[in-house]
């Protein structure tokens, strides 16, 4: 089905509103039978058929269908009323017939519309599956999810990010958030997204991850030439799950991650440490804190963008995603997860999203196999063990 086939079929109206146009015109008629004064005609009213049929159709013949037959009833409502000869009728007329035609091109223009808006849409829907693309349901003893909304109508991508990566160091990702909207922001997306894809597997580190991305986000800032580039900057943090099942985690300006074990509630996990977003800092002054913490089977790590937890109901409340989650958390599925929570977040504002929102869930189900460790990463693991200090940052540990 083409686009706009797509497009008109979300149009809740069916066939049968075709036919108002004749009620209209049959409403019109009952009025004027029912006034029983000679000097009285609701004529001039008949226009009321072509217009509504350049409301209820994508046909351009359909008005000028609906506006012959008007011209028929004008013709026979004068010689009912006896104003055939005045120029009430004349006037009646032309204004039908005039009414049909510019109802004819409206609807002819209001397709190519739908078409343009159903083209862009497709672009964005490509553009969508090149820059974010999909997750793999398992990725090494790591099941994922992810969910994502954009709030710009009839767009599919904005300037929220997200990233699942295997690398040798364990499975590491990404979610952020780019401050701006349009086609800035998601320029600036793909700069990042593109650097963590090499980082994620060049970098031992996880703290080293966030000063590459720093990097290549301040020469994708200097290189840009959009409006507002001086004020930008992206919040995100980094997750990483290491093959001894230790989680690291940082955070650069970005909402805390919400840890869900067992029947417990969520917990945030956040840095003493507050470090701002990418962009804020220069690069060689971003040494984010690695914070640290046993991923335990059945553990699910929840990402969120800010587009969540600040979506507001009619009263101005913030959506409490911390205490909602248990609730939305009962599918053992993580796409069942998150659209439990996104039909949740729905339900508390009533109306779409005011700002774009993703949310990515990693569940630690390791296999029954050990997973392989590999030497890079279990001689890093022992060096910060020892050191009690990664490079470039300080570290925590939860418990």
């Amino acid at each position: 089905m083409s686009p706009t086939g797509r497009l008109r079929r979300s149009i809740p109206w069916h066939r049968a509103i075709l036919v108002l146009p004749f009620i209209g015109i049959a409403f019109v008629l009952a009025l004027d039978a029912a006034s029983r004064s000679p000097r009285v005609t609701f004529e001039p009213a008949l226009t009321v058929g072509p217009a509504l049929a350049a409301v209820v159709s994508h046909r351009t013949w359909y008005p000028v269908l609906v506006g012959g037959i008007t011209v028929g009833v004008a013709f026979g409502l004068s010689v009912h009323d006896g104003t055939m000869t005045q120029s009430v009728h004349g006037a009646s007329v032309v204004a039908i017939i005039l009414i049909a035609a510019i109802g004819s091109a409206s609807v002819l223009l209001r397709n190519r519309q739908e078409q343009e808006l159903a083209d862009a849409r497709l672009v964005s829907e490509v553009a969508q599956r090149v820059l974010l693309r999909s997750i793999p349901d398992r990725i090494g003893p790591v099941r994922a999810a992810v969910h994502y909304a954009a709030a710009a109508a009839h767009a599919s991508i904005g300037g929220d990010l997200y990233e699942v990566v295997q690398t040798r160091y364990g499975v590491r990702a990404v979610i952020g958030d780019v401050r701006g909207k349009g086609l800035g922001a998601v320029e600036t997306a793909a700069a990042v997204l593109g650097a963590f894809r090499e980082a994620a597997h060049q970098e031992p580190e996880l703290d080293r991850v966030a000063s590459w991305l720093a990097d290549s986000l301040d020469r994708s800032l200097h290189e840009s030439d959009h409006d507002g580039v001086d004020e930008e900057f992206v919040t995100l943090v980094l997750v990483g799950v290491r093959p001894d099942g230790v989680a690291e985690i940082v955070n650069c300006g970005h909402p805390g991650p919400l840890l869900l074990r067992g029947e417990e509630p969520s917990m945030l996990l956040e840095s003493e440490v507050r470090v701002p977003p990418l962009g804020v800092l220069e690069p060689a002054q971003v040494c984010p804190p690695v914070l640290r913490f046993p991923f335990v089977d059945g553990d699910r790590l929840l990402l969120y963008t800010d587009g969540v937890i600040e979506a507001r109901d009619s009263w101005g409340v913030f959506y409490p995603l911390a205490e909602r989650l248990p609730d939305c958390a009962v599918a053992d599925n993580p796409a069942d997860v998150l659209e439990r929570l996104h039909e949740d977040v729905r339900r508390h504002v009533g109306r779409q999203l005011g700002d774009d929102a993703a949310m990515l869930l990693l569940q630690y189900e390791p296999p029954a196999q050990p997973w392989p460790v590999a030497p890079e990463a279990a001689t890093a693991y022992v060096a910060l063990h020892k050191v009690g200090r990664p490079r470039g940052g300080a570290s925590e540990e939860v418990r």
